[in-house]
């Protein structure tokens, strides 16, 4: 089993930035990604962005179109942890953020169905 927690949201005004984190527990050495999604009330849950690793791939990030360029997704590994660095925050980015993780090699990362672990979520308010 792994373990994900979730911390550093918050409300912020537009144009502001939070760092959300995700420190995982447990059995992390399965874990070949973690990502992180986030729902809107009214609305499904939505890929944000993933970050992936293994000895031949190396690492790779994975982003919806709605944040590129304002969010970073990095990981520190010493730590089992995962950062989400969100910048230049919009209205529209206010959403219940869930940081999931997947044991599996050669997943989809843009997809829900492919994590088996979740965070309970936490809460990112942005006031215009």
């Amino acid at each position: 089993q792994v373990h994900l927690e979730e911390s550093g949201g918050g409300v912020v005004q537009a144009g502001g930035s939070l760092r959300l984190s995700c420190a995982a527990s447990g059995r992390t050495f399965s874990i070949y990604a973690m990502g992180w999604f986030r729902q809107a009330p009214g609305k499904e849950r939505g890929f944000v962005a993933a970050i992936s690793w293994g000895s031949r791939t190396g690492t790779t990030t994975y982003y919806a179109d709605s944040v590129k360029g304002r969010f970073t997704i990095s990981r520190d590994h010493a730590k089992n942890t995962v950062y989400l660095q969100m910048n230049s925050l919009k209205p529209e980015d206010t959403a219940v953020y869930y940081c999931a993780a997947d044991p599996s090699m050669y997943s989809d990362e843009t997809l829900a169905s492919e994590y088996d672990y979740w965070g309970q979520g936490i809460q990112v308010t942005v006031s215009s």
